[in-house]
């Protein structure tokens, strides 16, 4: 069912930044541009925003006007002819910079032929996120040397990042090792899957395109990470229970000495005052295993208009204001990571988050996941295989065989 026409209304990614950076904007863009639109803004987590954007069709039969979307549903919602075509607005009027303002890795895959189906709203690739007071600390560094008869250092391969955390997993203290995004919505694992596959040399695709998880790579990674999730001398006991952005606020809290999750969970905690590891934290490039190199995962968020809409015009003179240099920098300074390189470069953004500049650098090495207009039910099926690995006792390999029939399947469907 429709949405009232005289109301404008937006689906926004739920996460206390995007949703006050948002606010602001629409303030301002009415206050520029003279729109009297009431409008909604309805924050929703992965699994409700997915379906109320595509599984309700709630993009083509008009329920939204703008909606963020992410670049794993983004095939599959041009598939069904649900996101409006922005190519005739952006020849029309483009916005400020056009397509240079952004780096290549953020405007391919949102382009299929002539048309563009979204604006990059939010990036920031997976990193190793860590708390260097504790790594620069002398009492750590001399107590880890005793320990382990060598230097504390950030880890580089995956063995050491469990050593580390280890050494530094204080429940006493509410501080533990690393705290991980293990909550089952088809996202957290399967990028962690991915993660692990990747940086030990293994493929998520076959030279026919086919997703081929039954690799040594895969069972390696895999044995890895069920040992990592269940060790509980190493990993925060609400890991399990914890999407991305729970595992972020934790370590925000200061509960964990590191964390694998999206640079932006690092950048927060130096823009919010109020952050009790303010000044605290850096990042760096994600482990490796045996065999392998570091990579990460470059997944962004695009502002994308719903084909049902009512309101075209206004949505897209909307998300190209929202997009201006001005305001993606209003996103970062709110706790989200702007996309334009402008953003990435600027003094005050780096004087706030000293990292900032090493966005480039994990651009440079991030793999994307496969564009395919079935990939949520790809990701239900390596869910399933990572979560009952991390539950059971089940051998991985046998795992990964039957999660390879299922795909195979699906393949045939």
């Amino acid at each position: 069912m429709a949405s009232n026409p005289s109301t404008f209304r937006i689906a926004v990614r739920k996460f206390g930044p995007f949703e006050s950076a948002l606010a602001k904007l629409w303030a301002s863009y009415c206050q520029h541009s003279g729109c009297q639109l009431a409008v909604e803004m309805v924050p929703m987590d992965l699994h409700e925003l997915h379906a109320s954007l595509l599984t309700d069709k709630g993009l083509l039969h008009g329920n939204w006007d703008v909606a963020h979307i992410n670049t794993d549903w983004l095939l599959e919602a041009h598939s069904s002819g649900a996101l409006e075509n922005l190519t005739p607005y952006i020849e029309a009027n483009p916005p400020a910079a056009f397509p240079h303002g952004w780096s290549p890795s953020l405007r391919t895959m949102q382009q299929y032929g002539d048309a563009v189906v979204g604006l990059p709203f939010h990036d920031g690739p997976e990193c190793l996120i860590y708390r260097k007071d504790l790594f620069d600390s002398p009492q750590e560094q001399a107590a880890f040397q005793q320990q382990h008869g060598r230097p504390l250092r950030v880890p580089e391969t995956w063995e050491e990042l469990q050593t580390v955390a280890r050494f530094f997993h204080r429940p006493t203290d509410n501080l533990y090792g690393l705290v991980a995004a293990g909550y089952p919505d088809g996202h957290n694992t399967v990028f962690d899957f991915c993660l692990h596959l990747w940086t030990r040399g293994g493929q998520l695709v076959d030279e026919a395109g086919r997703v081929t998880i039954n690799s040594q790579a895969a069972i390696d990674g895999l044995i890895y990470y069920r040992a990592l999730l269940n060790d509980t001398t190493a990993v925060h006991p609400q890991s399990g229970s914890y999407e991305s952005v729970a595992a972020g606020q934790a370590f925000a809290r200061g509960e964990a000495a590191m964390t694998i999750n999206w640079f932006g969970f690092a950048a927060v905690c130096d823009v919010d005052a109020a952050c009790p590891v303010r000044g605290k934290v850096d990042i760096t490039a994600i482990p490796r295993g045996a065999g392998g190199q570091s990579t990460s995962l470059n997944v962004y968020w695009l502002y994308a208009i719903g084909a049902g809409s009512r309101h075209k015009d206004v949505a897209y003179d909307f998300i190209r204001f929202a997009v201006s240099a001005p305001n993606d920098k209003l996103l970062t300074l709110e706790g989200g990571i702007g996309c334009r390189i402008s953003t990435w470069h600027d003094a005050e953004i780096n004087a706030l988050v000293p990292y900032y500049h090493k966005l480039e650098m994990l651009h440079q090495q991030a793999n994307s996941l496969p564009q395919k207009a079935n990939w949520a039910a790809i990701a239900a099926i390596l869910d399933e295989v990572v979560l009952r690995a991390i539950h059971s006792d089940t051998p991985v390999a046998e795992l990964l065989a039957e999660g390879q029939r299922q795909l195979t399947l699906l393949d045939h469907v």
